[in-house]
């Protein structure tokens, strides 16, 4: 064992990248489930001693203690928000705003099409894309039964515009929460920085698709008007549950919102707001819904990045793009976009942040955080917007492209690719100018 411990420690570089690149290849051939592939890869990080199984080291704690490269920033408010969520959802308060959008298009598709990628990008800021569309999707096919239309305008645009909107906040998208606390960014931060590009996105890809699908949007009048009738008296099935909801949901908003001032950390708002609403529900229910198998992938993650980390791999990384854009802050920012966006349409957007992540705050601290922080935004943008580029790109995708088939309207990759090519092409130019206006 001491011969392969000398041996790992001499190449620890090579080998904790080599993981990391294997564990990237078996995510996205997704033969093994990602959890998996994520935990097994930590399991071997640690007992390959690439990073240590010890608290202590001596009497001094130990930096490479495997636990310090678990970010539980991360851990707990993805928890936290998805027993928000799950418990607010349960009363039927987003179905019924959704509906109630719709009454307002008279059930005309066009109209229909705008709001349901308005009502998507808006919820999918504060809640997760995945849970956003699961919502959506019942109300888009039922409304595309009732217009006799085929639904696939609605679902790609509630795609598009789901990666869109959750790129806004701090909490709309897994990637915003890891650049958030590896940053330090607040929640207002993300608001103030992206919100304006993030719309502008958003409305050009909503009239783009408008115009290409036009032609699928017609219905005849009587099928309109049942659209424009849709009886929602019964779609809140507990009012008390959802006023209590919603209103810790607005409190727990308000702490990220207010966080400069109050110097409460995001995770710390979300969990006391996940606390308090559970303590009208019988948590077994509750936490069984939690997505344990995405909060393990994260813990898996971190720990393989670790590795990495502890060898000093991602300094390397972090010179050679220093050495490849030789030190211009315009040539890394651009650079760390458009990889974002290509390498995001192909791998999970997660792995990818988590890695360059660390990566960026090595930049940071060699050149300074007002050189960094462009670099900041621009993996932001890249990671959760390049995830419209195909059906794998995002969890959201996946989920939709799903429940489409069993609905009989199949989404073949290539044609989600057709569509999903321009969006990311219009959102990352859109990007490009945004970045180079307003920090370079």
């Amino acid at each position: 064992m001491e011969m392969v411990h000398s041996f790992v420690s001499a190449n620890n570089v090579m080998i904790s990248a080599g993981l990391l690149i294997l564990a990237y290849i078996f995510i996205a051939t997704e033969k093994i489930p990602k959890v998996t592939i994520a935990l097994l890869g930590a399991g071997i990080t640690i007992l390959l001693g690439l990073v240590s199984q010890t608290k202590m080291s001596g009497e001094t704690l130990n930096p490479h203690y495997f636990i310090n490269f678990v970010d539980f920033n991360v851990i707990f408010l993805l928890v936290s928000m998805m027993i928000i969520v799950n418990i607010s959802t349960r009363s039927g308060v987003f179905t019924y705003i959704a509906n109630e959008l719709l009454k307002l298009t008279k059930g005309r598709p066009i109209k229909v099409l705008v709001a349901l990628g308005l009502f998507t990008a808006v919820t999918s800021a504060f809640l997760d894309n995945v849970t956003t569309v699961i919502l959506v999707l019942p109300i888009t096919f039922a409304i595309a039964r009732k217009l006799d239309i085929d639904p696939l305008p609605f679902l790609l645009t509630e795609v598009f515009a789901s990666n869109i909107g959750g790129t806004a906040t701090l909490i709309g998208d897994p990637p915003n929460i890891i650049i958030g606390s590896a940053a330090g960014f607040s929640f207002m931060d993300f608001l103030w920085n992206l919100t304006d590009v993030v719309a502008i996105i958003l409305f050009t890809v909503i009239t783009v698709l408008m115009v290409i699908f036009r032609k699928m949007l017609h219905a005849d009048a009587d099928k309109m008007q049942e659209v424009a009738n849709i009886d929602n008296s019964h779609t809140i099935t507990d009012k008390n549950l959802m006023i209590r909801s919603m209103l810790v949901l607005g409190l727990v908003i308000l702490g990220f919102v207010t966080h400069d001032i109050t110097h409460i950390e995001t995770c710390i708002a979300a969990m006391l707001g996940a606390s308090v609403l559970l303590l009208f529900e019988k948590p077994t229910d509750i936490l069984k819904d939690v997505e344990w198998n995405t909060i393990f992938f994260f813990i898996g993650l971190f720990i393989i990045i670790g590795g990495v980390e502890a060898s000093g791999g991602i300094k390397l990384m972090a010179e050679w793009i220093l050495n490849v854009t030789q030190g211009s802050q315009q040539a890394a920012s651009m650079l760390i976009l458009w990889a974002s966006g290509l390498i995001s349409g192909v791998i999970d957007n997660i792995p990818y942040t988590a890695t360059m992540a660390p990566m960026l705050q090595v930049i940071e601290s060699a050149k300074g955080a007002d050189y960094a922080f462009p670099l900041w935004w621009c993996l932001s943008l890249g990671a959760c917007l390049g995830g419209n580029l195909t059906i794998i790109g995002a969890a959201a995708n996946v989920i939709v492209s799903e429940n489409a088939a069993k609905e009989g309207h199949p989404i073949s990759f290539m044609r989600f690719l057709k569509y999903g090519i321009a969006v990311v092409a219009i959102s990352l130019i859109i990007c490009t100018i945004y970045i180079n206006v307003k920090y370079l």
